[in-house]
């Protein structure tokens, strides 16, 4: 045997690059492929999960806080913060888009040629490789085999399509006899299912196309095409930094305060924002809101009024939640609420002046929330004074705030308020931080302003103060918040109220603890109290101790004694002193042995406290208001409310609480204006995908063949056999019921099915 040598390839031949139609062919096919287009939904499936995980279109701050600065940015790179509008979500959604109609258009032609045939031309020897089939022979001539089967398969809702086969002529070289004539029926059942395919994949094509025509990518077509400025919130419009009216779809954000009117809605990018006019004017005559007893608002609409100048009509309605306007195209909806503009009369209380220096201190600020900002003088620094929310109704649940008084202030708190406030943090600093049993005790604690005050080099932290005091554990206390960044819940300050439901007595006795000469005073009455009159040693003893205690109370001297000998001295400049509680604890750490603080500390603390209600009552004697009597309740829980609160507010940022003391409320109305023709094409999707999917699980096809043969002896030879997209009990349930029904009493001579 020789074999063949193969053939040799000369030397510098180039290699043999495949056609570029077979290249084309092969990116086809990947696109047109099923595995493709799951990975996709895959990708886009997770996609939407993380969008729904992390809250998309928040501040840049927020996800610092949350994620940190290095994952904040990277995830920010990434677009995870606006999932649905990033680039490479919509060119996922775009290859879907063509992976699936490749699908449509590569399978629908068999699909539809397979809908349109019965397969009669089936062989009658094909039927044996049918899982499901039966033989038998009916005592009727073929003409009537054939009328009964087609009548009863017509009375069960088959297809039916027949093929009349002539008898075979004889075989003269083997002498085998002819076989007769026969007819082969070709039914068919549940053909839905086949078109359940092409609307499930077309819906998924039509979904996706209302998707990216509905969503940013027009906006950003034109932002790319037209070169738009985007522009960041406080920056001034750009030239270039506005759409054009007749945009075809999009989705914007309306702010209408009430008795004013706009046209000029606002479209937020990942870069910024841009203009987005509209061809009317939407003015708000009025914004009403009503509260369920939670607080929780039960309904809030607007009135408003649109002015189309190019038709000359003025049309009023409604908008409420759940129930939009839609006019000229553009649907509006109510999408939330907000300040419009609000005049605020705030009332400054300084914490860091003495007795002496209150005077002309206190003169009262006018600002709009919102407004320009204004600046505040304080012995740090000036401070600017941005008014940024004024909440009228403050609904919260203070039942869980009443079980255990805070010592420190220090607790986060955020709201449950419908607007933001959180009292479920709120709770934690003002009593228990335990889960709260179930029991609630809602109450309305009035209104509230919130401002910003920022340094020289730009730092601000936001405050919330409460108008009205809130009655906890007994003891009417004013509420004064701060948090440093938005990210954080306020912590909250506890005033306690005076007789006449002020802060004057509080504020009184703060700034006389900042009044060395009445700390002084006050030491001394304190001792001529405490000590009987002829023990003038104790008397001077119990003074002394009493003065270092307000003293480091007040921040006044440092917490380290000083060397015998030698005076207590003020921290350096520059260098601020700790005063309240934690001073007393300090010093008790440093200056007493370890197994006697405990006796110490109670000591200190009941001289603490009798220095303090005696700089209290001679507080109010300068004042001309009438001293307090150590016997009273009400006095009692004013000083124990009094020194915790005077502790903490050692700790509060800034020397100066600004009460709000009037306001005039103005409400805004924000409105989602969306123009989506892609709409209609979405819900024509979403029937579609019910339609097909629906078709696919529940619809079976059955295919059916019947042969019916002449046997020659008047009688009808029977084979038939039966297929199913789906194995089921029920096709075998149905293959015997159309035996019994078909072959009738003869039955069936053979049989095959599970």
């Amino acid at each position: 045997m020789r074999t063949a040598a193969l053939p040799q390839i000369p030397p510098g031949t180039p290699p043999v690059t495949p056609a570029a139609h077979s290249v084309r062919r092969q990116v086809l096919d990947v696109l047109a492929s099923m595995r493709f287009a799951i990975a996709l939904l895959t990708v886009i499936c997770i996609a939407s999960a993380i969008g729904t995980v992390v809250k998309q279109g928040e501040p840049l701050v927020n996800y610092v806080d949350q994620f940190g600065p290095f994952w904040a940015e990277v995830f920010g790179a990434l677009g995870l913060y606006r999932i649905y509008s990033s680039g490479w979500f919509l060119t996922i959604l775009a290859f879907l888009v063509v992976s699936t109609s490749l699908c449509i258009a590569r399978n629908t032609p068999k699909i539809l040629a397979d809908w349109r045939t019965h397969k009669e031309h089936i062989r009658e020897q094909a039927l044996q490789a049918f899982h499901h089939r039966a033989t038998g022979v009916l005592a009727q001539p073929l003409g009537d085999a054939q009328t009964a089967v087609l009548r009863t398969l017509a009375q069960q809702g088959w297809s039916v399509k027949t093929q009349r086969r002539e008898a075979a002529a004889k075989d003269g070289a083997s002498g085998a006899a002819a076989i007769g004539e026969g007819v082969m029926i070709g039914a068919r059942l549940g053909a839905a299912n086949k078109l359940g395919y092409i609307a499930a994949h077309s819906a998924i094509v039509l979904i996706c196309l209302g998707g990216l025509f509905d969503g940013d990518l027009i906006v950003n077509a034109q932002v790319w095409a037209q070169k738009l400025q985007p522009f960041k919130g406080g920056m001034t419009e750009p030239e270039r930094g506005r759409l054009g009216e007749g945009n075809p779809a999009y989705r914007a954000q309306l702010f209408v305060p009430e008795g004013a009117r706009s046209n000029a809605a606002v479209v937020n990018l990942n870069e910024g924002m841009l203009v987005q006019p509209l061809p009317f004017e939407v003015e708000l005559k009025k914004f009403s809101v009503e509260y369920y007893a939670t607080g929780m608002p039960k309904r809030f609409a607007s009135d408003i009024v649109i002015h189309d100048a190019r038709k000359g009509v003025d049309k009023a309605f409604t908008v409420e939640v759940n129930h939009p306007v839609v006019y000229d195209g553009v649907t509006i909806f109510q999408s939330s609420f907000e300040d419009g503009g609000s005049s605020v009369q705030l009332k400054p209380l300084r914490l860091d002046l003495g007795t002496a220096q209150v005077a002309g201190a206190g003169a009262a600020v006018s600002a709009v929330v919102g407004g320009a900002p204004q600046m505040l003088s304080v012995p740090s620094g000036d401070l600017q004074l941005e008014v940024t929310g004024l909440r009228v109704i403050n609904v919260e649940d203070v039942a869980q705030a009443q079980k255990a008084p805070a010592a420190d202030g220090t607790a986060s708190a955020g709201g449950n308020d419908v607007r933001g406030v959180n009292l479920a943090e709120l709770s934690k600093h003002l009593g228990s931080g335990a889960k709260p049993v179930g029991n609630k005790q809602l109450v309305n604690i009035g209104p509230s302003v919130i401002y910003k005050l920022r340094d020289a080099a730009g730092q601000a932290r936001e405050y919330q103060n409460y108008m009205a005091p809130v009655k906890l554990d007994g003891q009417q206390v004013f509420l004064f918040g701060v948090r440093d960044t938005p990210a954080e819940g306020f912590r909250y300050l506890r005033v306690p109220a005076d007789e006449d439901m002020g802060v004057q007595g509080w504020l009184r006795l703060r700034q006389a603890l900042n009044d060395g000469a009445m700390r002084a005073e006050a030491a001394q009455r304190f001792g001529r109290m405490a000590a009987p009159a002829d023990r003038a040693e104790l008397q001077a003893q119990l003074g002394g101790s009493a003065q270092r205690a307000l003293d480091l109370f007040a921040g006044a001297i440092r917490a380290t004694p000083a060397k015998p000998g030698q005076p207590d001295q003020p921290g350096l400049p520059g260098q601020p002193l700790a005063g309240g509680l934690p001073a007393l604890s300090d010093f008790i750490e440093q200056a007493v042995p370890a197994e006697q603080r405990e006796r110490t500390s109670a000591t200190l603390v009941r001289i603490l406290n009798g220095a303090l209600f005696e700089l209290l009552n001679l507080s109010r004697e300068r004042a001309g208001v009438a001293p307090l009597s150590p016997e009273q309740d009400e006095a009692r829980r004013f000083m124990t409310a009094s020194v915790l609160s005077l502790s903490d507010a050692m700790f509060y940022p800034v020397p100066m609480v600004l009460v709000l003391e009037g306001f005039v409320p103005k409400q805004a109305s924000v409105f989602q204006v969306t123009r989506t023709p892609g709409r209609n094409v979405v819900y024509l999707g979403c029937v579609l995908l019910i339609v097909g999917v629906f078709a696919m699980l529940y619809i079976r096809e059955r295919r059916l063949w019947v042969w019916l043969q002449d046997d020659g002896a008047g009688a009808t030879r029977v084979k038939m056999a039966l297929s199913s997209t789906r194995q089921t009990l029920d096709t075998d349930r149905e293959f015997e019921r159309l035996q019994r029904t078909l072959l009738g009493s003869a039955g069936p001579a053979t049989s095959t099915a599970p």
